[in-house]
Formats: C-alpha cells, structure tokens, sequence
C-alpha cells in the first residue's frame, strides 16, 4: 500500500503509469476530447512531458479520438438538445478541436431531420407564447432559435412558415 504512495517522485505529483491507467479508465467510460484530458492531467499535476506521453498512447491505442468524439457530441447535442450547428460548433471550438473535423462532425447530421427539429422547436415556442403582434412574436421565435444555435437563414424559413399557422 506504501509503495504507491512513494513511488511518486515529487509527492503530490502523479507519475506516469497511474496518469495513463486514470485518462484510459475515463476515456473507457464516456468519449472524451485531447484538450479535456490534458485539463485532468494538468489538474492531476502531471508534468508536461508525461502529458504529452499520457496523450499519444491513448491516441494511438485508440481510447482518444478527437473526430471520434466531435462525431458523437454533435449528433448527441443536436438530438438530445436540439442544438443548432452555430451552437455546436462553439462548443467544440471551445473544446480546441479543429475547424476540419467540426465540419466532418456536424456533416453528419441529417438536413431533413435538422431542418425537422428547427421547425418543431419554433412550433413548440410559438405556442408556448401569448403575444398576438407578429412582430413581436417573430422576434422572440427568432431569438429563441438564435440561441438554440441555428442559422439565421433557417430561422427566416422556418418562421416564414409557420406565420400562416398564428
């Protein structure tokens, strides 16, 4: 038990082998990005060339996977949340993960069932609200959409046709 404990060199730094079994044990449970593991190794105090090594092995032996992972949180944000690809793409950059594979994450996501769901969530809005001026009313529904994350053109076209239903 003790020999945990001394095996680290510099007290409450975590040395190489426990950094690496504690990123794949996390990658192994849920998909994770580069940047969130190098934040855990980085809060675990461990130096930046064990780092660097912690990252390459998982990458290699495939536990971490940056496209891999932009793949699953767009689809997941955009059906579990009805994120729009403005939104998550901000996240991901957010995440420092590259303009390439956001742009092969977010191609993933079906054009029908996003236009779908821009459309049902407006909808849903609409008559969630009271205002009778349509002005008024568009406006709200545009910014609702807005910050859900959708484009403004999509916003137009969809707010276009639901008008007729008020």
């Amino acid at each position: 038990m003790e020999k945990n404990v001394s095996s680290r060199p510099e007290g409450d730094k975590t040395d190489y082998r426990a950094a690496l079994h504690r990123a794949a044990t996390l990658c192994s449970r849920q998909e994770q990005c580069s940047s969130h593991i190098l934040d855990k190794l980085r809060e675990w105090k461990v130096s930046d060339s064990d780092s660097e090594k912690v990252i390459g092995v998982l990458k290699e032996e495939k536990f971490l996977d940056d496209s891999r992972f932009a793949g699953f949180y767009a689809k997941d944000k955009f059906r579990l949340n009805g994120w729009g690809k403005v939104k998550i793409t901000h996240m991901l950059r957010q995440k420092h993960i590259s303009e390439e594979v956001i742009d092969q994450a977010l191609a993933q996501i079906d054009d029908g069932a996003y236009y779908t769901t821009c459309l049902e969530l407006i909808r849903a809005k609409s008559a969630s609200l009271n205002d009778k001026n349509p002005y008024s009313r568009k406006g709200k529904l545009y910014r609702f959409a807005a910050g859900r994350g959708f484009e403004p053109e999509l916003i137009h076209k969809t707010l276009n046709e639901i008008e007729k239903e008020w």
